[in-house]
Formats: structure tokens, C-alpha cells, sequence
């Protein structure tokens, strides 16, 4: 019987008419080929303990759009970098303004004897005199007792108690930077902000309270006295404060008393003589001078003799040996007159060495304001 009829077992179950979900499936060359498991031929299925079917190694699927993950990556890393570089130009939180050193301030005032200068061996005179009790050199200038502030730790404090020592030592005991041979030493510790002003007062001193070379060193004139005794006795204080929340202070007031003799001539161990000086000095230390061991020197206030009163001290100390006296005439006057910064015309009078009288201001013209030292 010809013809479409039903299927024995009737109509197909999928009432919708819908087609077999397998036959839209087309088994073409390249599906059979890429399939994992093939079907041995004939032929190879007779040999001995042979499969039916050989599995076939997976092909390695290589990655597909690598260099748009690296060209991704790489816009990401300069993306970060630009910000980074915006962020550090930009940054939200004040910086701290670099402070710079301030110029130093120093007053020089001679002190003269009432009479003639004694003189003798240095081991007499100074047991005779106020410096007996004096340590020797660098002994003589002490710590004090070392506790932290609130911004400053014991260390740093310690660490500006230090550099300030060996400031005095250099600038008041070493025998070369005494006799004026040298003066690295003392430029070394000094704030890079200070040194020109220093350089000009060693080169050009001049009495206007800023280029005093005896404000920074003690210095003699070699071709005038030479030390006696190498050993000069010191004694004085040491103290500091916290100026702020990155400032330092420290304070030294101490006396050198050195043994003195005149330069030519034959030596005699009686032509000794003792001359003082003592200089209150007053530092600053921020963190960076802390770190690099160096310091900025505020003011110095310097008080020495036996000297004239007219004796010029701003570039050498001018000391009167054994039997002189001083000269009665006053320090150059004052002319208010004159153009430029005007002289401190300032002189004390030697009664001992430790500590030396006061100052005394000799009357001056009017309008003029000189720096009165402290006592």
C-alpha cells in the first residue's frame, strides 16, 4: 500500500510539531575530525588485545587577545603613575617652610685692669687667682642633666649638647685656631646659611655688631703673645630649651682664662700673664642641623681682658701683658653724624676673672642706640 500513512506506534509525541533536538546536528569532516575518541578501521582491530577506538591528544587551545591584556595592563600602570605624580604635587597637607639661618649678632666689650698687669709663672697665677678651681680644656665644659622635651628625645638633645662642645673646643682652645693659623674647624660646624656672613667677618671684620671675627673665635695676634700654657682652664654652664616644635636652643656662658707671655724676646716662665674671656653664646639646632652635626649660632656676647679701651678687639683680641696698664684714653667716639652703622663704644673694668664686672657705657652723643651686653 502506497502512500504516507502514521507511524505503528502513532504520532510522534511532540504535539507542537517541533523538529528532533538532534537534527539540526550535522556530523560534517571537520566535527568527526576533531573529535577525542576515533574508531579503529577494520584492519586494525584484528591485531591482538586491540581497541575499539583510540583516543586522540587535545588540541592546546592557545589564549586569544593577549596583547589587549597587556596593552590593558600597561594603561593601568601609567594611569597609576599620573596619579601618584598629581598626588605628590598636590598635596593636601602643609609642608613645613625651610627656615634659614638668621645672621649672627655679637657684642665685643674690652676689659681694662685698674693697675698694672701681674705677672709670674702660670701655675702661680692661676692658683692665685679665681681660676684655681677650673678644670682643665674640654673638662671644663660639661652636660647637664639630659631629659627629653616634648618634640626633642634624649638623644637629639644630646646630639646639640655635642656639636655645641666641640664648637667651644674649636673655637676657643684649639692652639692653631688660637694663634690664627686656622679656622676650618669652626666654619665646619656652622650652618651653610651663616658661613658667608663668617668668611666676611674673618676676611673684613668691622665694629658693627654683625663682622666682629672675635664674635665667632677667639684669636690672637701671633706676632704679639703666644700661649705660656697650653692647658687653659674653663668653667661655665651649659642649658637648653625647646623654642618650638622644631627648634632647639642652647645656651653656653662659659670663662677661658689663658696663660699668656709676649712673643719676642727671650721667655722668661715669669713673664706669664693671664688674660679671660668669657663669651655667652646662644644656639639654634633644627632636625637637619641636628642630623649633620652642625649648628647655628644666634648671638655671642664676649667679654675679655685685661685690654685697653681703645684697643680694636673685632679682629684679634689685643691682651696688655705682665707690668702693662691700660691707657686712659676712652673708645673712639660716636659721630651721629656719619653715614653708616654706628660703633659700640662699650668698656668694662677687670676687677677678677670669674665672672668679669659688668660694662660700663661711657657716655656717648646723643642718638645713638648701642647693644648693651648682658652682666
Amino acid at each position: 500500500m502506497t502512500g504516507r500513512s502514521e507511524p505503528p506506534n502513532g504520532p510522534p509525541e511532540d504535539p507542537a510539531g517541533g523538529e528532533d533536538e538532534y537534527r539540526s546536528l550535522v556530523f560534517d569532516e571537520s566535527f568527526v575530525r576533531a573529535a577525542r575518541m576515533q574508531e579503529f578501521s577494520a584492519q586494525e582491530r584484528m591485531g591482538e588485545h586491540a581497541r575499539a577506538v583510540r583516543t586522540l591528544p587535545r588540541p592546546v587551545r592557545r589564549p586569544r587577545g593577549g596583547s589587549r591584556t597587556a596593552i590593558a595592563l600597561a594603561v593601568l600602570i601609567a594611569l597609576a603613575f599620573a596619579m601618584a605624580v598629581y598626588i605628590g604635587f598636590r598635596n593636601p597637607y602643609p609642608q613645613t617652610a625651610t627656615r634659614r639661618a638668621e645672621p649672627l649678632r655679637t657684642t665685643v666689650v674690652p676689659l681694662a685692669p685698674r693697675g698694672a698687669v701681674p705677672g709670674g709663672t702660670p701655675e702661680r697665677l692661676y692658683a692665685a687667682g679665681p681660676a684655681a678651681g677650673f678644670r682643665t680644656g674640654a673638662e671644663g665644659i660639661n652636660f647637664p642633666a639630659v631629659r627629653r622635651t616634648r618634640h626633642f628625645s634624649d638623644a637629639q638633645i644630646t646630639a646639640a649638647l655635642a656639636t655645641v662642645k666641640d664648637y667651644l673646643v674649636e673655637s676657643s682652645l684649639n692652639p692653631d685656631v688660637l694663634t690664627g693659623q686656622v679656622r676650618r674647624p669652626v666654619e665646619l660646624l656652622l650652618d651653610p646659611d651663616q658661613r658667608g656672613q663668617f668668611e666676611r667677618s674673618m676676611s673684613s671684620p668691622a665694629d658693627d655688631g654683625l663682622h666682629s671675627a672675635t664674635g665667632w673665635l677667639v684669636r690672637f695676634d701671633p706676632a704679639e703673645v703666644e700661649l705660656a700654657d697650653p692647658r687653659t682652664r674653663v668653667q661655665g654652664t651649659l642649658a637648653y630649651a625647646e623654642e618650638g616644635a622644631g627648634v632647639l636652643e642652647v645656651v653656653s656662658d662659659h670663662t677661658f682664662t689663658y696663660a699668656l707671655r709676649p712673643a719676642a724676646g727671650p721667655h722668661k716662665e715669669a713673664d706669664a700673664s693671664l688674660f679671660t674671656v668669657r663669651r655667652e653664646l646662644h644656639f639654634r639646632f633644627d632636625r637637619e642641623d641636628l642630623r649633620l652635626h652642625r649648628l647655628e649660632l644666634r648671638t655671642a656676647e664676649v667679654q675679655a681682658g685685661p685690654q685697653s679701651c681703645s684697643a680694636d678687639a673685632t679682629e684679634r683680641l689685643r691682651p696688655l701683658l705682665a707690668g702693662e696698664r691700660a691707657d686712659h684714653r676712652g673708645p673712639a667716639g660716636t659721630d651721629p653724624y656719619a653715614t653708616g652703622r654706628p660703633t659700640a663704644a662699650l668698656c668694662g673694668t677687670l676687677a677678677g676673672v670669674s665672672p668679669p664686672t659688668p660694662p660700663v657705657a661711657l657716655p656717648r652723643a646723643p642718638g645713638t642706640r648701642p647693644d648693651r651686653p648682658r652682666p
